[in-house]
């Protein structure tokens, strides 16, 4: 299938037009017009390869909206004109206790990553979203709930999921409490969703600036992490905390707040973390984990409760040709909260 996109052909190099092939559908396949793209920070970072495992050319996205054109002749979950959505995973095994689980993500063979990664089968390069077609096995394409706006939709599929599956994990719901660190892209998609879920949210962030967003988006307060008596004074107040920030930090100052038993979950720092120090660990049986996206049927049921909730993101909408301009305001979280990619802007 011939197609077009945008690409990065090396980590300095502007995102730019990209004509290119998709594979020919296999029997279990679903092709479809991509018609709205999320903008992902990961995009970002293996645009510019700095994780270090980037492979060019590279053509980003992994939150997916789009318009079902043709389906394999083994297909029997969706037809042409279907609108579904595409996250961050395109395949996997299928077959190894972690995906007969529903936990694909976790696939003992790897997951297909919908971009930057190679097929399983052929072994080519896999291409995202920043696309006008998307190839991808039946399995890993989501039914779109009627009634959501198709436009801010995309998000879901990695800010949505990425913060839902945690609060899934432990149990977030009425009576518990939970701490947001950060409130950008993710963050705010989980202040969201951990309020629609019936918690108590607190907002953590280093200054009161934000204060009147995060009690909009559903939080009941806003902490101020740099106050060392407020601080103190919110100990043993959470029992879940989930962190947003993207890049290495001290978590040492936030396990205090969390009660015996409680959890912070990272979300969003890849790599290296700083020294932290046991003692809060010990002495309140707390924890550190970490948490991916989630499987597929959990990506569906988040999909479904965002319908019955009318939980969205708030979206900026960009052509596509905006996108190194939109690169840079990331960097500097110019954008509240999510952008997102018109691609009726691509050439047809």
């Amino acid at each position: 299938m011939k197609t077009f996109g945008y690409v990065a052909q090396s980590p300095e190099a502007p995102l730019a037009p990209f004509d290119f092939d998709r594979r020919s559908l296999r029997p279990n396949d679903v092709a479809m017009e991509v018609l709205y793209c999320g903008i992902c920070h990961s995009d970002l970072h293996q645009a510019r390869n700095d994780w270090g495992w980037s492979s060019y050319p590279l053509v980003p996205g992994h939150e997916i909206v789009g318009r079902v054109t043709e389906v394999g002749p083994a297909v029997t979950r969706y037809r042409p004109g279907d609108t579904v959505a595409v996250g961050c995973m395109v395949d996997s095994c299928l077959d190894c206790d972690q995906c007969r689980r529903g936990e694909e993500q976790l696939c003992r063979f790897a997951c297909t990553q919908t971009y930057n990664d190679r097929d399983r089968i052929t072994k080519e390069p896999t291409f995202g979203g920043y696309s006008k077609h998307l190839v991808v096995r039946e399995e890993f394409a989501l039914r779109v709930p009627s009634g959501l706006d198709l436009a801010r939709v995309a998000p879901l599929l990695c800010a949505g999921i990425t913060t839902y599956s945690p609060l899934r994990t432990w149990k977030a719901g009425p009576g518990s409490r939970v701490g947001v660190i950060g409130l950008g892209g993710l963050g705010h998609m989980a202040v969201k969703l951990a309020a629609g879920m019936g918690a108590e949210v607190t907002v953590l962030s280093r200054s009161p600036d934000k204060e009147a967003d995060a009690l909009a988006l559903g939080a009941t307060r806003l902490l101020v992490s740099s106050d060392p008596a407020a601080m103190q004074a919110a100990a043993s107040s959470l029992d879940l905390i989930i962190d947003t920030v993207p890049v290495r930090h001290d978590v040492d100052a936030y396990m205090p707040l969390l009660d015996i038993d409680g959890t912070l979950v990272l979300v969003g720092q890849l790599g290296p973390m700083g020294e932290f120090s046991s003692l809060p660990l010990l002495t309140g049986r707390r924890r550190i984990s970490g948490s991916p996206i989630g499987g597929i049927a959990e990506t569906q049921e988040m999909l479904d409760f965002c319908a019955e909730r009318n939980i969205l993101p708030d979206c900026e909408m960009i052509r596509m040709e905006q996108i190194n301009e939109a690169f840079v305001r990331l960097e500097r979280a110019d954008v509240r909260y999510r952008f997102v990619i018109d691609m009726a802007s691509l050439r047809s």
